[in-house]
């Protein structure tokens, strides 16, 4: 496979929502399924369909923006080697999906199921509400009661509809012997329907209709709000086991399903294919490119007892491996296994409502308990102390507490989206305002990933000549990058003759009756550098270096720098090599850095540090990674990260550049502040209600209008995060 190159279109910064429903349809109905983690408009989706459709054999081709994915109807004899191949050509990254370890893709149902709830329950209230004025007013008697009846045929099955997910939320708390937020709430609306209904029965002066489908309503709105701050979630660990190659060719030339493969068979790989198992080189040479495991930006040499890993890309020439782990027990599967166990364990982060909720619940109850038996103790009257206590258990049910979190969550994720971030995690922002150290990966995070040449002006005119020629042979990342700047600085290449390039070493040929030389300085006999670079050698003359660098990604120095004036301590870990990190790290100002880190290895410094007491954000673009991104406090990805790497993350930088990195750390803190707030508001609402329930003068109307105001008092103070933090 050729060098990972950019998208087509770089400009392109989001991914529009609404194509979901148009592209969605079934992965099992498909050939092939392809990653394309650098896809990012409508334009993309023409440009890879387009190129699909033309190669033979391609039926039909669809792209799903969202997923960021290509499903393709082939005939039998179309190769999967083949279509990548002229996506990578055409500009495009791919990577080959297992169809049968993705789930279908699915319209987004929850978020229509509350939709669809807020709508039956607004719609009931302001129904019931028409009716509760002409009470409020002075109806009485049967007027009263008919109007009481109707209220009733119209509330009791809207509630017993939209007011689903809190009792089943609640009942699955007390199932598991817990309190949670949906316990009160539940009980809330559960009393104020049957003692509305009991109320009406009896003709009653008072019914708690309208008040309980204000609650149900207002707080499905907060947990719609909620939900739409949070991408559906997929699973990390589903992703990275779909990138498992699906097949693998025997030296027979026999193509057989990954799960047919034992341990002790042997596999050919061709160059441009990845490695489909781990396993060790019994013959052949090439290089390898492991940046998708490892984070190497440049490749290794391979030969015969070199151990190679699932996943990792032959480069320059044929291998046959003898397997020693497949499906499940390779290296890759292990790592989705690690993600999988690190999510789970973030998972268990406890929000900031639901330690509020640990002591709410329980008291809220209290109080209502403690109103019944004062009025039955005052008064012997169990009706008016039922309805009293029904009255607590509104007034003092938890509607501002419920919007508290998602009318904050929900704003400071419009600002940080408009400066170029996606917050996919409904706890995110509560998490990343703990974070006090951040751990950056090198390659394709804070660099560009791609090598560019920056000694060229210094090579002599014939020598730059030579060297495009021999680099116009290879496949190689840095002969890529030396045949393009040489094109830019209008260099003609040399009539090299007899071409060949020498698996793992680099590119030979015939000049002027002289054998020259593109590669390895262990190959032409150099000296190497200590720094990335590829060198020329013509005759027996003395080998020049080609010396290279990767660019810093936009905003990176500036990201750095607001972090660390935040106080935020920032560490640097790379799968390159000591030179080049240390570079790195000095360039942009990171004391503390680490070299030559494997995915395992990543993750457990992630895990010392969250041992030792420290709150680890992680920022990171590649497949090794992952798992350091699953066990991160709160963890970022950019947007040319692979998918599983965008899935696993709680943030995605939608652009570019890293600049925004530094007002999400405060804007986080900020909303966190506003969180608190809201609590207080909540709290200091419930100090002036609560007396009043107490002493029986909270009205249906004094009920619902309560609520009403510290709804709308909690949803101004978070509309205070769209200014400055």
């Amino acid at each position: 496979m050729s060098e990972v190159q950019i998208s087509a279109c770089p400009a392109c910064v989001a991914a529009p929502a609404a194509e979901e429903a148009a592209h969605a349809r079934d992965v099992q109905d498909t050939r092939f399924v392809l990653s394309l983690p650098a896809i990012y408009c409508a334009a993309c989706i023409s440009g890879v369909e387009r190129e699909l459709t033309k190669q033979p054999g391609v039926r039909a081709a669809r792209v799903n923006l969202t997923l960021k994915r290509a499903q393709i109807e082939a005939e039998e004899s179309v190769s999967v080697d083949n279509l990548i191949s002229a996506l990578t050509s055409a500009g495009y990254e791919a990577y080959e999906l297992d169809a049968s370890a993705i789930s279908a893709t699915e319209t987004d149902k929850k978020g229509r199921a509350i939709l669809t709830r807020i709508a039956v329950s607004g719609f009931a209230m302001m129904n019931v509400m028409l009716l509760s004025v002409a009470v409020w007013s002075g109806a009485s008697d049967v007027t009263r009661d008919l109007f009481h009846w109707i209220s009733a045929a119209i509330a009791l099955p809207a509630i017993a509809y939209a007011a689903q997910p809190f009792f089943v939320s609640a009942w699955g708390a007390l199932r598991a012997k817990r309190l949670n937020m949906d316990v009160p709430i539940s009980l809330a609306i559960l009393l104020a329907g049957g003692m509305s209904l009991f109320e009406t029965m009896e003709s009653g002066h008072h019914a708690y209709f309208d008040a309980a489908l204000s609650l149900t309503f207002f707080l499905l709105s907060g947990r719609y709000l909620d939900y739409r701050t949070r991408s559906v979630a997929r699973s990390a660990a589903e992703e990275l086991a779909a990138l498992e190659v699906p097949r693998a060719t025997l030296v027979d030339g026999t193509v057989v399903s990954i799960k047919d493969i034992a341990k002790g068979d042997f596999v050919r790989v061709v160059p441009g294919a990845r490695v489909p198992v781990d396993g060790i080189v019994v013959e052949g040479a090439s290089e390898l490119d492991r940046s998708l495991l490892t984070g190497e930006s440049l490749p290794v040499e391979a030969g015969v007892d070199t151990v190679v890993s699932a996943g990792e890309v032959n480069l320059t020439g044929p291998l046959v491996v003898k397997v020693t782990a497949a499906g499940e027990d390779s290296s890759l599967h292990r790592m989705a296994d690690l993600v999988a166990m690190a999510e789970t364990s973030r998972n268990k982060y406890t929000s900031l409502a639901d330690r509020a909720a640990q002591f709410y619940a329980p008291a809220v109850h209290l109080l209502a308990l403690a109103a019944f038996l004062g009025w039955v103790v005052a008064t012997g009257d169990i009706r008016l102390a039922l309805n009293i206590a029904v009255a607590v258990l509104i007034i003092t049910c938890p509607c501002a507490l419920g919007l508290a979190v998602p009318a904050v969550t929900t704003a400071a994720s419009g600002r940080l989206f408009r400066a170029g971030m996606l917050i996919k995690s409904s706890t995110a922002i509560e998490r990343l305002a703990e974070v006090d150290t951040v751990v950056f990966d090198k390659t394709g995070t804070l660099t560009e990933g791609r090598p560019e040449l920056s000694n060229l002006s210094d090579i002599p005119k014939d020598m730059q000549s030579v060297a495009m020629a021999l680099a116009a042979g290879s496949a190689h990342p840095l002969s890529l990058a030396l045949f393009d700047a040489a094109r830019a600085a209008d260099v003609m290449p040399a009539a090299v003759t007899d071409i060949r390039e020498v698996p793992g070493q680099g590119v030979e040929g015939q000049f002027e009756g002289q054998t020259v030389r593109l590669g390895r300085a262990t190959w032409l006999g150099a000296d190497a550098l200590g720094q990335t670079a590829t060198y020329l050698k013509v005759g027996d003359a003395e080998a020049v270096a080609f010396t290279f660098i990767d660019h810093l990604r936009e905003g990176a120095d500036e990201a750095v720098a607001a972090l660390k004036k935040q106080g935020k301590d920032v560490v640097l870990l790379s799968g390159d090599g000591p030179a080049a990190v240390a570079e790195l790290a000095t360039r942009i100002g990171i004391d503390a850095w680490d070299a030559e880190c494997l995915p395992e290895t990543k993750a457990l410094r992630v895990a010392e540090l969250t041992r030792s007491g420290r709150k680890v954000l992680m920022v990171g673009d590649g497949l090794n990674d992952t798992a350091a991104l699953a066990a991160a406090h709160v963890s970022i990805s950019p947007a040319s990260a692979l998918e599983a790497t965008r899935v696993v993350s709680d943030m995605v930088l939608l652009g570019k550049s890293l600049a925004p990195l530094g007002e999400a750390t405060q804007v986080s803190v900020s909303a966190t502040k506003r969180i608190k707030e809201n609590f207080n508001i909540a709290a200091l609402y419930n100090l002036v209600a609560i007396p009043i329930a107490l002493a029986g003068y909270a009205t249906p109307l004094a009920a619902a209008l309560a609520m009403s105001a510290s709804s709308v008092t909690v949803s101004l103070n978070a509309l205070r995060l769209r200014g400055k933090p």
